[in-house]
């Protein structure tokens, strides 16, 4: 594995494809120009680098385009908001909404509200804490995927979320939200952190602020998006495969090169390093750029279903969607008996610091819908403590990148990557009856 450890650290090509992606592809939202940009990138990309079977297998993907947006506190004071639409947001009334705000920092917090919020903009107010693992994020997505629903339950007519955020910038962060079945629409915005904590501090005084905010977004048919395919083959049981995993498309505020640009290119350059070798692994390893994970998983899903009669000959998956911080180790979560092996592949990266083992998890969105295969899945763990100052924001862009700390990434995923692939025999399958995390 020294050979491997050397061309990541010391030759990567991983930034200098992530300057390319983001330079001259740019956003890449689902159903988008730059999303179809991004699609022929990649099978150039692929190609250039003597990948073998490259493809693009075609996915349906949801169309949503943000528009204009615009906000502004027009209560105690008028003073202008930093506010961005939430993806799959409905748009206000042509001439916006402008109402009283209360606020709440739990989905539980927005039921109780009851007659409180009729009629009302709702501030859903809570700190994403800053975490090496980005366990602070689950904490506080839940308000923005779900929060939408639960407020119109109980009669308002607007939410803003405190954007999923560690910055302390008025640079607001979008994601996905989610409608009820059955649950009135109503618009959605992320709110930037100082201006959502200005709403909770006039609140938590005893000043009702009152706001007016106007969205022009809107969802359009489905388009045409595609999983983009390329694979470096095995050596002995080319019919057995390693999957490794990114996803192609971002939002559109950044360039997408947090997320997840610089997991794309850690695969691709992880896997062309094993591709260069003299001796390749036993078993091929196919790189997978997903469509659409930020606002559907669509391409997830069409992968199961297009791959569904081969899915028996996956013997891993990996997938690196955690940004571009320093590598630190792997999440696994396999059958029975795999401890042993795991740590040996642990004990190859540690003199670069990435041995670090931790049980559980699906690995990542895209490579999630394997589990119910029984494919073993493994997650590439970068330090993602400043992960969420950036992620899903206009500052998602290549400046936030550090070569040496993306080619860590590159270093640990292509030693677990050609470990796997080259074992005598496969990692124990998940158990049907294991359930997910």
């Amino acid at each position: 594995m020294e050979q491997v450890l050397g061309a990541a650290m010391g030759s990567s090509r991983a930034f200098e494809n992530l300057r390319t992606l983001t330079d001259t592809v740019g956003p890449r939202l689902a159903g988008s120009p730059g999303d179809r940009a991004a699609v022929a990138w990649a099978l150039e990309t692929l190609t250039a680098l003597g990948f073998s079977r490259v493809r693009a297998e075609k996915v349906a993907v949801p169309h949503w385009e943000r528009g204009e947006e615009s906000g502004a506190l027009v209560h105690p004071t008028l003073q202008p908001l930093a506010l961005t639409a939430l993806g799959s947001s409905v748009p206000t009334p042509e001439a916006g909404l402008e109402a009283e705000v209360v606020e709440a920092d739990s989905l539980e917090a927005v039921d109780a509200l009851g007659e409180k919020a009729r009629g009302k903009i709702v501030l859903l107010w809570k700190l994403t804490e800053r975490a090496r693992d980005g366990a602070g994020y689950g904490k506080t997505v839940a308000l923005r995927v779900s929060g939408a629903s639960r407020a119109a339950k109980v009669g308002a007519i607007g939410v803003l979320v405190r954007s999923v955020s560690t910055a302390d910038t008025r640079l607001p962060h979008t994601g996905d939200m989610h409608y009820e079945e059955g649950a009135p629409k109503i618009p959605g915005a992320a709110l930037s952190t100082p201006d959502a904590d200005l709403l909770h501090r006039l609140l938590q005084s005893g000043v009702t602020p009152r706001v007016r905010f106007r969205l022009s977004c809107r969802t359009l048919p489905d388009a045409e998006s595609a999983n983009v395919i390329g694979e470096i083959r095995g050596r002995e049981k080319p019919d057995e495969i390693v999957v490794l995993g990114a996803h192609l498309d971002s939002w559109d505020l950044g360039t997408g090169a947090v997320d997840d640009g610089a997991g794309c290119v850690t695969m691709i350059e992880a896997a062309r390093i094993i591709g260069a070798m003299t001796r390749r692994p036993r078993r091929t390893l196919r790189v997978v750029l997903y469509a659409n994970e930020e606002n559907g998983a669509r391409g997830a899903k069409a992968y199961v279903i297009a791959h569904e009669k081969e899915l028996g000959l996956h013997v891993a998956a990996l997938e690196a969607d955690s940004g571009a911080g320093p590598a630190y180790g792997f999440t696994y979560s396999t059958g029975p008996g795999s401890g042993g092996r795991l740590q040996e592949i642990a004990a190859l990266l540690a003199g670069i610091g990435a041995g670090e083992l931790k049980d559980g998890g699906n690995g990542g969105t895209d490579i999630a819908p394997l589990r119910a295969a029984g494919v073993p899945l493994f997650g590439v763990r970068q330090d993602a403590s400043k992960y969420f100052d950036v992620h899903h924001s206009a500052d998602d862009t290549l400046d936030k990148v550090d070569r040496r700390d993306l080619d860590s990434g590159v270093a640990l995923a292509a030693v677990l990557a050609y470990a796997l692939a080259d074992l005598p025999e496969p990692l124990a399958r998940i158990a049907p009856e294991a359930k997910a995390p």
